[in-house]
């Protein structure tokens, strides 16, 4: 389960298709100039797609696999932010607009395969394309978004409505993330959410 994966030609022309569909308003000769940039990363579980302190040189996109992205307090804990699944998005966008270093850390939690798109390939796109740079601030906004909605549970909901609204928001990541990564991310004690998962479930 630790090893990388591979992925056919097959496999390979399906996910570049699925990555540029993430461009709806490019023209298909866009589209062409894009997919001559795109690689292809695999990764093994516990792999590093972004370290903390690093400059993040390409924009990443799940194909398959799941990351973690966190960041090391002043105690030494890892707080869990967010978690990256298929068909989203593998930045720290502001970072990554500004060619900055990273303070976060973005690790698989499986097997993933990444497509990448470098970052001078993005510029020129925005610079030279009104569709591109349109992309570009949909992107901006989703993660003003997300950002925005996390900030909002901590101040509005409860832990018990946290974990629901993430059970709601995420199906498909309850039965693959760690109890440990899950309690940070809601910034609940792991014992109060295992209180929490048996209260709902004699519900």
């Amino acid at each position: 389960m630790n090893d990388a994966v591979s992925l056919s030609e097959k496999e390979k022309r399906q996910y570049q298709e699925r990555f540029l569909e993430e461009f709806p308003y490019a023209t298909s000769q866009e589209r062409a100039d894009l997919q001559t940039h795109i690689s292809f990363t695999t990764y093994k579980k516990g792999d590093f797609f972004l370290a903390n302190g690093t400059i993040q040189t390409a924009m990443g996109f799940v194909c398959r696999g799941l990351l973690r992205r966190y960041y090391v307090n002043e105690k030494g804990n890892q707080i869990t932010t967010g978690f990256i699944s298929e068909e989203q998005f593998a930045t720290d966008y502001p970072a990554f607009l500004r060619q900055q270093p990273t303070k976060y850390n973005l690790q698989c939690l499986e097997p993933s395969v990444i497509i990448t798109l470098p970052f001078e390939v993005i510029q020129v796109s925005y610079s030279s394309s009104k569709n591109s740079e349109r992309h570009g601030r949909q992107i901006a906004e989703r993660v003003l978004t997300i950002l925005s909605d996390r900030v909002e549970g901590f101040l509005f909901l409860t832990a018990e409505e946290r974990y629901l609204k993430f059970l709601e928001e995420h199906p498909n990541l309850s039965n693959r993330v760690s109890l440990t990564h899950l309690s940070s991310f809601l910034g609940i004690e792991r014992q109060s959410l295992s209180r929490i998962r048996k209260r709902i479930a004699k519900k």
